[in-house]
């Protein structure tokens, strides 16, 4: 089995220090930003995958020391280094896919007891959608419902992207619920999330979304709006703006 060096090693050839500077701003991680502390190899994701092929059989527990960093790192409990979390999610969500449906549970109930390390945009939208979403794809939703109610940014985020697997089958009410559930959420990246989900939801089926915006456009925020109605045509884009978002 590789150690921990090994992986983190094979990561590091890849790194690019000016790259890094530029993810460093682009993920937000000044202080009182949400990626507050994060730090950047700068790899690109195809690198990242790259990686993640070669330690594609890493077992659970090497999994969560590349997440959590256990026995190595005083941050918070999570490894500093945003490329080592998306190397381990990679890995799981390739475990999962070639899994069966045992095996899936564990890596599902091994997913949701880490969501604290799965704290960034980027974390989420790699992962919330190919492993919960596909898990319970046909199981019941609750559990999606719970976390869309969570403190946690991130848990709210995960309920909401993991919905585009049920809207890739034409599934549309699970992500409705829990949008209109967020409609007041004070996060922008909450907001871009159920404006995006929405938004592929009108690509399926134009006629569901416009009724979730006629019954509750006036409380959608103006990005969650944009996102949302962004593949319209522009006449009716702006008809929705201008009644509802000031204009575009």
């Amino acid at each position: 089995m590789p150690t921990l060096s090994e992986i983190k090693k094979a990561l590091r050839r890849y790194a690019n220090p000016k790259q890094a500077r530029l993810l460093q701003g682009f993920f937000k991680t000044d202080p009182g930003e949400y990626g507050e502390g994060d730090v950047f190899l700068g790899l690109k994701v195809p690198q990242t995958r790259t990686v993640a092929r070669q330690y594609r059989d890493l077992p659970l527990p090497m999994i969560e020391r590349l997440l959590s960093a256990r026995g190595g790192s005083a941050f918070g409990g999570k490894s500093p280094i945003h490329e080592e979390r998306l190397l381990a999610l990679l890995i799981l969500v390739d475990q999962f896919q070639r899994a069966d449906e045992p095996r899936r549970a564990v890596i599902c109930r091994f997913y949701l007891r880490h969501t604290r390390y799965i704290n960034n945009w980027d974390l989420v939208d790699l992962s919330a959608s190919r492993i919960l979403g596909v898990f319970l794809l046909d199981k019941d939703k609750q559990l999606l419902f719970k976390l869309a109610r969570s403190r946690m940014l991130w848990e709210r985020r995960i309920a909401v992207i993991a919905t585009a697997e049920f809207i890739r089958h034409s599934i549309f009410g699970p992500t409705l619920r829990i949008s209109a559930g967020l409609l007041g959420d004070k996060e922008d990246l909450i907001h871009k999330a159920v404006g995006w989900m929405l938004r592929e939801v009108g690509k399926k089926d134009q006629p569901t979304l416009e009724r979730f915006l006629k019954k509750h456009g006036p409380a959608m925020p103006r990005t969650m709006l944009r996102y949302a109605i962004e593949r319209f045509p522009e006449p009716k884009r702006q008809w929705y703006l201008n009644r509802w978002a000031g204009g575009a």
